[in-house]
């Protein structure tokens, strides 16, 4: 697929690592339909990576979904939730997704980067969730992840208000993992991504698969999750390898 309005490139030095940016800077990486298709295809397309970097061109991440197509947006096609899809595709994406956030994450792209598993903020980025001044609610995830996030307390606040929240805030709540300058944003997701794929390959894939379940499931059954998901490990040639290297640099 010839992607227009997203890049979708794989890492010089490091090719299971893929850099994703969305690219509509004119409209501060709004989110339409035309994107949502794209980046569908992107994750179909992106199975065989480790670690997936999502960031925006230009000074934000993503101001929001396009409003222009909101208001022309009826209930059944509402209903049809696009976004909400690929949100929680890219949630349950067996690679960590991380999120390079400068600039807005609003509306819609707030609610993108609460689909990854880490947030990495540069100091000039601003988060929110201002649906209701638009006469609708977050409806991409958003009234479901933040509270999972930020605990149900801060979610009501940040959703009932419409408040937009700085990078300081946003990390004092647990929204954000880590703030950095802005010209060190990429760097850094790039360098955390990198320490990620070091790692043994499939204990990362369980251990977001089973990190996921603990919002869904029961604990009896979250538990049983992880348990079945260590016993595969355990009979891994990477596992294997991985203590026994361990073993013989203890021993020198």
């Amino acid at each position: 697929m010839t992607y227009k309005l997203i890049d979708l490139e794989r890492d010089k030095e490091e090719p299971r690592l893929a850099v994703v940016t969305l690219k509509r800077p004119e409209v501060k990486n709004a989110i339409n339909k035309a994107m949502v298709a794209e980046l569908t295809q992107a994750f179909d397309e992106l199975k065989d990576v480790g670690c997936v970097i999502i960031t925006g061109d230009g000074g934000d991440f993503a101001a929001g979904a396009d409003i222009a197509e909101l208001r022309e947006r009826k209930a059944l096609e509402s209903l049809a939730a696009i976004n909400s899809a690929l949100f929680a595709k890219i949630e349950a994406f067996a690679a960590p997704v991380i999120a390079a956030v400068r600039g807005f994450a609003l509306g819609g792209g707030c609610e993108l980067s609460l689909a990854c598993d880490i947030r990495v903020a540069a100091d000039n980025a601003q988060f929110g969730q201002p649906e209701v001044n638009l006469g609708i609610i977050p409806a991409a995830g958003g009234t479901q992840r933040l509270p999972r996030i930020v605990g149900l307390g801060r979610a009501k606040e940040l959703v009932l208000t419409g408040a937009i929240i700085d990078a300081q805030e946003a990390y004092r709540i647990g929204l954000v993992n880590k703030i950095v300058p802005d010209a060190d944003l990429n760097a850094t997701a790039r360098k955390m991504a990198l320490g990620i794929l070091k790692k043994g390959p499939m204990a990362i894939r369980m251990a977001k698969a089973a990190l996921n379940q603990s919002a869904r499931m029961p604990l009896d059954s979250g538990l049983a999750f992880e348990s079945t998901a260590q016993a595969l490990l355990f009979e891994s040639e990477d596992k294997m390898k991985r203590m026994t290297d361990f073993l013989e640099k203890k021993k020198k």
